[in-house]
């Protein structure tokens, strides 16, 4: 059903248009690479813990569709993307069950409305909001930076890493402090950390955000 999805006419158009939008806004990057990295980071989390294929394969669907909403309005962008994705789901013909997981994972993952309820939302959740790297930053002068430009762009590296053994889930940042301090980015990052906290404890984890080697959280 993934590979249907990823290829489908309307949710790819969803995400360009969405994408489009958010550019006009002044909003980093969310195109099919976000979609992507966020659909990979999901199946990977629920993999390393242990969780069924299915399990696996819903939080995948919800990753890679989970800003469709954006097309819509970036205001309430999950719930919109939630009802847009239980229309294609529909036309899949997607069983109730499963459609509804990926509709409550998609409508509850924006840290401003909602908050993980199950693995599949859990595992949305912390590989959304664990997506930070510089070139999600969009193509402009540095002048015209605003703070979440400067804390996206000041992270060389990052490493989402999943501890089975310790059940331990922590992103692990190379940050170049010249252009955002660690403290900057827990400011600006607090409500999406806090909320990842909150999806590892639904995966029986703990989560864990170290900058250069020290633990912020």
């Amino acid at each position: 059903m993934f590979k249907t999805i990823k290829q489908d006419e309307e949710v790819l158009e969803l995400i360009k248009r969405g994408d489009m939008n958010l550019d006009k806004l002044g909003y980093t990057e969310h195109s099919v690479m976000h979609c992507s990295v966020v659909a990979k980071e999901a199946e990977r989390i629920l993999k390393i813990l242990g969780y069924d294929k299915k399990q696996v394969e819903l939080a995948k669907i919800a990753g890679f569709m989970h800003d469709i909403g954006n097309t819509v309005n970036r205001d309430r962008h999950a719930e919109y993307g939630a009802i847009l994705a239980n229309q294609i789901l529909q036309r899949m013909d997607m069983s109730v069950r499963d459609r509804l997981t990926i509709v409550s994972a998609i409508g509850n993952h924006d840290e401003s409305t909602g908050g993980a309820n199950d693995v599949v939302s859990a595992a949305l959740i912390i590989a959304d909001k664990t997506d930070v790297r510089r070139n999600r930053v969009r193509s402009k002068a540095k002048a015209n930076f605003d703070i979440h430009d400067r804390v996206n762009y000041a992270v060389r590296k990052s490493q989402l890493k999943v501890d089975k053994e310790n059940m331990v889930i922590s992103l692990n940042l190379d940050l170049d402090e010249d252009i955002c301090t660690m403290y900057e980015y827990f400011d600006i990052f607090l409500g999406r950390m806090m909320m990842c906290r909150k999806a590892a404890e639904i995966l029986g984890c703990k989560f864990k955000l170290l900058s250069n080697g020290h633990k912020i959280l």
